[in-house]
């Protein structure tokens, strides 16, 4: 049975909310150039829902702002999560490693240049790529397959079909 749109709306929101609180209250890991967010862990949810795709873009907009981000961060860092949410919802039918890498891939690719060239991190390019790389391996990778792991296990519980007992 199709999800309705208010149970599309919620679990969207509420991935977004899990982000935007996951960023924040860990804002000294989230943000610079040596970095674990580990918020990304969350980039695995479009495995189970496509509903965590604008969530997590949702979230990585509202979790930039707060965390005091600047407009191209907000801009391109929440659009490389979004790439990486829709490569994680194409690949659904993988393995949760398989399904993890876009965010990995995404972050890696975009962040740096952000780091670079608006906020003058004078790192250069490829070391600013290994360093954000290797963050998001252990937080979408390492975390977000973790999680990816204990949600199947519990996915008959967490994601009834609505009016299923």
């Amino acid at each position: 049975m199709r999800k309705s749109r208010v149970q599309f709306l919620t679990e969207a929101a509420l991935i977004a909310a899990l982000y935007v609180v996951l960023t924040v209250l860990l804002a000294a890991f989230s943000f610079s150039e040596v970095q674990v967010r580990v918020a990304e862990m969350l980039t695995i949810l479009p495995v189970f829902t496509p509903a965590a795709v604008p969530g997590l873009f949702l979230g990585c907009v509202i979790g930039n702002t707060l965390g005091g981000a600047i407009l191209p961060d907000i801009i391109f860092g929440s659009l490389a999560t979004l790439a990486g949410a829709v490569g994680t919802f194409c690949l659904r039918g993988r393995s949760l490693i398989v399904a993890a890498i876009p965010p990995i891939v995404a972050n890696a690719l975009v962040v740096p240049f952000l780091l670079k060239y608006a906020y003058g991190i004078k790192l250069p390019i490829p070391l600013l790529m290994l360093s954000v790389g290797i963050g998001e391996i252990i937080s979408c990778g390492v975390l977000g397959v973790t999680f990816g792991k204990i949600l199947r296990k519990y996915k008959n519980v967490l994601f009834k079909k609505r009016g299923a007992k």
